[in-house]
């Protein structure tokens, strides 16, 4: 009996000592190896972020680094927008010496001074983690600058229409003044033409040897025949690949970073589109859509979604041939029908209701040129003139849905003012409601926004001629 008793007390050990090891496996395998990584997160991500629970390392690269891996993690992903001219406020204008007391009232070089994850008790709208009226640590003489902001709360400065703290273009005074009193519709509303077939010749990275810039034709096509199904050969033919000399190795054959050809591979995924569109696949993993592929996740799917989407769409995975689909790479179907395909909220079940798609019906039956129409696509993946490199630049279709996505303002100079005046702009996007019906109708606010720049602008004109006169 004595033994019996004695041997109880090894065995719990042993059973400590062995859950315990099994524990700490279990922990460091989810920590350094496992995809799911969400058990260590001291709180939910933010709506920008929240498709990246599963890869705690996208931001902690080093799980024992600081506030400078955070920093950098930000920097990797967003620091190409955070310089001007695309941010009013960018870290150079804080190291300007004279600038240097307001980093007392707030590190504007750190990120997290203003974007903490894992805080939803004090986020705001687009991750803000300040209080709404942070805009005084800076600002709090605005009313003596400017007597048309006297008595202004600061808690307002955010409003829709006003400032936006980084993307600022579309508010600046000056840029105010230059569209006073246009028109709610231009005379000439007309979106800008895309050119990437037309400047081939003058890409450097091409590879214009293998695929010269001329049409194709059945004949031409490079694909074992076992592969070319009779749908596959007509969806090519009729395709803007054919008609631009892409043949079909140039997808199934991916050539390798040393110049040579892989084996012909049926599904190249995307691979095969980075080889000719890099441009458009980066910025593809910088937005909602791509940014847990460009993590190394599974693509995104739209059960990841916050917003409302279809049911029968949830498990979808998105990837370039989720819009354009395979051989056809068709442009207007991305344009719209992809996007209703899985986009259930209120915003994007109204369009079908609007001038908006109308003007898009009207275009594709020819009934109205090229340009004219307006699909989802128009708004929130804009046509922008991008620079290429230093020497080039070309009309590109932003993949980067986070570009132009919130605040709203940020759409207006890609997007609006290519049909609209820039007062009836800033209304629009200002008017909730008017956006739940997707812009049907005319808007029911009024920001004061161009009445507070031709004021400031009169002004400034009346100082500078009573100096002149004395």
């Amino acid at each position: 009996m004595a033994q019996q008793k004695s041997s109880n007390p090894l065995k719990l050990w042993l059973i400590w000592i062995g859950s315990s090891t099994a524990l700490i496996s279990w922990m460091a395998y989810a920590m350094l190896q496992s995809n799911d990584q969400s058990l260590f997160m001291p709180g939910p991500l933010t709506g920008g972020h929240h498709q990246l629970e599963l890869a705690c390392n996208a931001c902690h690269s080093d799980p024992l680094g600081g506030g400078e891996v955070l920093q950098q993690a930000c920097v990797d992903c967003h620091g190409d927008d955070r310089k001007k001219p695309f941010d009013s406020h960018p870290a150079s204008k804080f190291k300007d010496p004279r600038n240097a007391d307001r980093l007392e009232n707030i590190n504007a070089l750190e990120c997290t001074s203003c974007h903490t994850e894992h805080q939803p008790d004090i986020t705001a709208n687009n991750g803000l983690t300040q209080p709404v009226d942070f805009c005084f640590h800076c600002h709090s003489d605005i009313g003596d600058d400017r007597p048309s902001h006297q008595g202004m709360p600061f808690d307002s400065c955010k409003d829709s229409g006003c400032h936006n703290f980084h993307n600022n273009r579309a508010l600046y005074t000056d840029f105010l003044v230059k569209h006073l009193h246009e028109p709610p519709t231009l005379e000439k509303a007309r979106l800008p033409d895309r050119e990437f077939g037309g400047i081939l010749d003058e890409i450097m990275e091409y590879p214009r040897d293998r695929y010269p810039v001329q049409p194709l034709g059945e004949e031409d096509m490079d694909a074992p025949a076992s592969a070319v199904a009779e749908p596959t050969k007509a969806d090519w033919l009729a395709s803007s690949h054919a008609q631009a000399g892409v043949n079909c190795t140039a997808c199934h054959m991916v050539t390798t970073a040393e110049g040579e050809d892989t084996e012909w591979t049926d599904h190249p995924g995307q691979r095969g589109c980075d080889q000719c569109h890099s441009l458009e696949l980066e910025r593809f993993g910088k937005g909602k859509h791509g940014m847990r592929s460009a993590a190394g996740l599974e693509p995104m799917t739209p059960a990841d979604a916050q917003l409302p989407m279809h049911k029968d769409a949830a498990h979808r995975e998105l990837t370039c041939n989720s819009c354009h689909p395979a051989h056809r790479f068709e442009t207007r179907q991305a344009a719209v029908d992809a996007c209703l395909d899985c986009h259930a909220d209120q915003h994007s079940l109204a369009y079908k209701d609007s001038l908006h798609y109308a003007l898009w019906q009207k275009e594709l039956s020819g009934e109205a040129p090229q340009g004219s129409g307006v699909s989802c696509a128009s708004c929130h993946m804009p046509r922008v003139n991008y620079d290429v490199s230093d020497w080039l630049s070309r009309i590109m279709v932003e993949h980067n849905q986070n570009a132009t996505l919130s605040p709203n303002s940020k759409m207006i100079r890609p997007a609006c003012l290519h049909c609209h005046g820039l007062g009836f702009a800033i209304d629009a996007l200002a008017d909730t409601a008017l956006i739940e019906r997707n812009f049907r109708g005319t808007p029911s606010v009024h920001v004061e926004s161009m009445e507070l720049a031709e004021r400031d602008h009169q002004r400034a004109l009346e100082e500078t001629a009573e100096l002149e006169n004395n």
